[in-house]
């Protein structure tokens, strides 16, 4: 029975001998484990820094019309869609009241011409050509008033876009009778990043694409930058202006602004050294140094065809991985099976 325990023993301590062996060799196959890959020397290069905002296009002036006055709707005279022009008559309303706003700054028309004609030839008192006078300009100013009350018309030219009432209605303070918008120019309005403002000036010329026309693009100009920054997001907004000329423009269309605001001096990468984990917003490059890869993470920029402008992580004249990704760890040997200069690529 003594034999036999011992004999158990002994194996036993045979298995575990070749178990702690098996783990070592493990170890150090893995320790000597050396990846290939493919990598790419990069540089310093000049980089356009352009910026990209969604926006959505409206209208340079949205003038609401309506009287002053509650008044019964008698003509309707331009609908929606309709471009008119500055001065043109929309909508006429009832005009009873004027007729007899009118008759009266007739009659005292008459009134202050007959005392003035008497005070010329001191026929009557200063006093009197004062009283004359000023109820004449009260009884003109009513009509004015009155009349601009009782015919609508357009303050600018360009498209009505809304009509709330029918001819017969009753006017009620409330909704505009007529929403007439002047879209020669259009413009658009952005927020733009505080860290920007310096950059951002006056005048500047941007791009503007629409989904709706694909790839075209519509040239603006920044027509006033904010000089105040909103502190709660940290943006200041900018107005571009569009001609519009051909009014292909139109309120409400989803844009997206381009700015290039300088240049600046940047490391670029081919897309195909960028590794991002999975389940992370963060990006990587593994760069070779020493025959070891270091897994770096990276700030990018903006994608350039097919490579990636980096902000901060690298340096000129790293060494990417841009093959061979799969197998690699922090720190791992590797083996350099094909190097290529990404500056000479872009000669």
């Amino acid at each position: 029975m003594k034999i036999f325990a011992k004999a158990f023993l002994i194996s036993g301590m045979a298995v575990l001998a070749m178990a702690c062996s098996s783990s070592s060799s493990q170890e150090n196959m893995e320790q000597d484990e050396v990846a290939k890959v493919k990598t790419k020397r990069v540089y310093m290069r000049s980089v356009d820094q352009v910026e990209t905002y969604t926006a959505t296009i409206v209208a340079k002036t949205t003038n609401n019309i309506a009287p002053k006055l509650s008044l019964r709707i008698e003509r309707i005279m331009a609908e929606v869609g309709d471009m008119v022009k500055k001065g043109q008559v929309l909508a006429i309303l009832d005009q009873a009241n004027l007729l007899q706003v009118r008759l009266q700054m007739q009659n005292d028309s008459i009134e202050f011409n007959r005392a003035d004609e008497l005070y010329k030839i001191g026929g009557t008192s200063k006093s009197v050509w004062d009283a004359r006078k000023l109820a004449y300009n009260v009884s003109r100013s009513n009509y004015e008033n009155l009349k601009q009350n009782t015919m609508l018309v357009s303050p600018i030219n360009g498209f009505v876009t809304a009509r709330n009432y029918d001819a017969g209605d009753m006017y009620s303070m409330g909704q505009p009778l007529y929403v007439v918008e002047q879209i020669t120019p259009v413009k658009v309005m952005v927020n733009i990043p505080e860290t920007l403002y310096s950059k951002i000036k006056k005048g500047m010329s941007v791009d503007v694409t629409l989904d709706v026309y694909g790839d075209e693009v519509f040239k603006g100009v920044i027509s006033i930058v904010s000089p105040t920054i909103d502190q709660a997001t940290r943006t200041f907004p900018v107005e571009i202006s569009l001609p519009n000329t051909d009014l292909k423009l139109r309120p409400g269309m989803f844009a997206r602004v381009t700015i290039a605001h300088g240049i600046e001096q940047r490391v670029v990468v081919p897309d195909m050294a960028v590794v991002k984990l999975s389940g992370a917003g963060t990006r990587f490059v593994y760069v070779v140094n020493g025959g070891k890869v270091t897994f770096q993470e990276v700030e990018l920029g903006r994608r350039i065809d097919k490579e990636y402008e980096i902000i901060s992580g690298l340096s000129d004249c790293d060494e990417v991985v841009v093959e061979g990704h799969g197998r690699l760890k922090n720190g791992m040997r590797v083996e350099v099976i094909n190097s290529e200069d990404l500056f000479e690529l872009n000669k």
